[in-house]
């Protein structure tokens, strides 16, 4: 894929992204939504409890933050944090002593997320507004990494994977769900941002 086709698809997906945390009810081209986060195994009682703006924003792909093995006092990376669900929920899981450091890349996301933090008091939540191949943290900083869905957003994957493998802690673990096509398709199809999440 060319360099062109390349940031043409990282901007379509940051439009798409930023559209869905600025108007949830809206359609889009994928799920998102406390529907969505309930279809994935967020069990509703939780979701309740949770600020409103993260969970409307919901684009992820499972219930990361509750599958993952979470020790209290860790230091957690949620990378494509959106509008900062699993954050919220790995804040509670990791307590005072642990901390979530969330990296999106899109502003709107982050904005929400900025709100939701707000809303659900957690004190030990640090955002960062970054690409995923390109971290703002320091080499072996983080003892758990939670990747919900970015992977087939994002072409730039092998970095990505790079970035982990410098941020994560020997012994850390790298937690990550995304979306696989069972089969080819019928045809190549040149992925377009008119055509990423078809």
């Amino acid at each position: 894929m060319n360099e062109i086709n390349v940031s043409s698809l990282r901007e379509g997906v940051r439009e798409a992204y930023s559209r869905a945390a600025q108007h949830p009810d809206e359609d889009h081209p994928f799920p998102v939504g406390r529907d969505l986060a309930e279809s994935v195994g967020y069990p509703a009682d939780l979701l309740r409890g949770l600020p409103a703006v993260a969970v409307d924003a919901f684009a992820g792909v499972p219930n990361l933050s509750l599958l993952a093995e979470i020790p209290s006092g860790a230091t957690v990376l949620d990378l494509g944090s959106g509008a900062g669900l699993d954050s919220i929920i790995a804040a509670g899981r990791v307590g005072p002593q642990g901390q979530v450091l969330a990296v999106d890349f899109s502003s709107a996301m982050l904005s929400s997320m900025e709100q939701a933090v707000l809303e659900s008091g957690a004190t030990n939540i640090k955002i960062f507004h970054s690409d995923a191949e390109s971290l703002p943290l320091e080499d072996l900083s983080v003892d758990v990494a939670l990747v919900n869905g970015i992977f087939n957003l994002n072409s730039e994957r092998s970095k990505i994977f790079t970035e982990l493998a410098r941020v994560v802690k020997p012994g850390g673990c790298v937690f990550a769900a995304e979306l696989v096509l069972r089969e080819a398709g019928s045809e190549k199809v040149e992925p377009t941002p008119e055509n990423w999440f078809a």
